[in-house]
């Protein structure tokens, strides 16, 4: 049993924390900026609540992080009353926050400067993943930190892999979500041309879903896409931020992302029509569907 610090309790930290607290057995005390949001948290699963980062990091010798954005990270890690302060020498602080690599490298010089381990460590596999956990963990750092957190992560994560120095995990997030962009226009596009020509849909996803166009998003949201309900899931607010990480990232590497730019202008399109916490497989709401 380890001595575990959460920061982060939203719709992906909540799960996985329990998960470190219920599955592994871990002594877990968590932070959430809503502290009664904490206090839930403790009710359901045990362990305790703290009123500040610092605090619930105090002498923890992992610290897991799933916060918002850059500014987010940097507030709970070196901010005032932020986590690196209080950490146990030679502790390890794993982010899954999706955030930019930048900010990755920087918080990992921190660390280094204070005695401290950083991995990136962002997340696919949504809600349902951190609710199943199995989710996959894309990481960046040294190799004796990842070996040291290896066996929490797999308390919510099928898959957790390094995949090079700081920074590493952040940009394979940016792959993935760069790829997801091209399956969910993709999807979007085939069942509105179905739509349009007047083909059984049902028929038509379940007979290509066996074939080379299979994926995730056509397993998962085809029938939801087609019924046009969208009121789960990772939203479109989240993917537009994903995007933008993306897309920054490419004009500092020289990367050329026409169909990023595309579909970023579409979801602002969503953004625009009140769709914003919508599901990103909404990208389909463009299109009407026929009477």
């Amino acid at each position: 049993m380890a001595k575990v610090a959460w920061i982060g309790l939203g719709v992906m930290g909540g799960p996985m924390a329990r998960h470190l607290a219920k599955k592994g057995g871990h002594d877990v005390t968590v932070y959430n900026r809503t502290a009664a949001k904490a206090a839930a948290w403790v009710a359901q699963n045990g362990g305790r609540a703290a009123p500040t980062p610092a605090e619930a990091a105090r002498g923890a010798e992992f610290v897991f992080c799933c916060v918002g954005n850059d500014d987010d990270l940097r507030h709970v890690t070196v901010g005032p009353d932020g986590a690196f302060a209080t950490m146990a020498p030679g502790a390890v602080f794993t982010d899954h926050t999706t955030a930019s690599a930048g900010v990755a490298r920087e918080l990992a010089l921190a660390a280094t400067e204070r005695g401290l381990h950083f991995l990136d460590a962002p997340v696919s596999g949504g809600q349902a993943g951190a609710e199943n956990g199995v989710l996959t963990v894309m990481m960046g750092g040294d190799t004796d930190a990842f070996q040291r957190v290896e066996p929490l992560l797999a308390c919510y994560a099928r898959m957790a892999r390094l995949i090079g120095p700081s920074g590493a995990g952040q940009l394979t997030k940016m792959v993935n979500q760069i790829a997801i962009l091209g399956v969910l226009q993709g999807a979007a596009e085939a069942i509105h041309f179905a739509e349009r020509a007047g083909l059984d849909v049902d028929a038509v996803m379940e007979t290509i879903g066996k074939g080379a166009a299979q994926s995730w998003y056509l397993d998962n949201r085809w029938k939801t896409m087609h019924a046009r309900k969208f009121d789960f899931g990772f939203a479109v607010d989240w993917m537009k931020k994903d995007i933008g990480i993306c897309l920054a990232e490419a004009r500092n590497n020289g990367a050329q992302l026409a169909l990023g730019q595309m579909v970023d202008g579409y979801f602002a399109e969503l953004q625009d029509q009140g769709g914003g916490r919508w599901d990103a497989s909404s990208l389909i709401a463009r299109f009407k569907k026929p009477e």
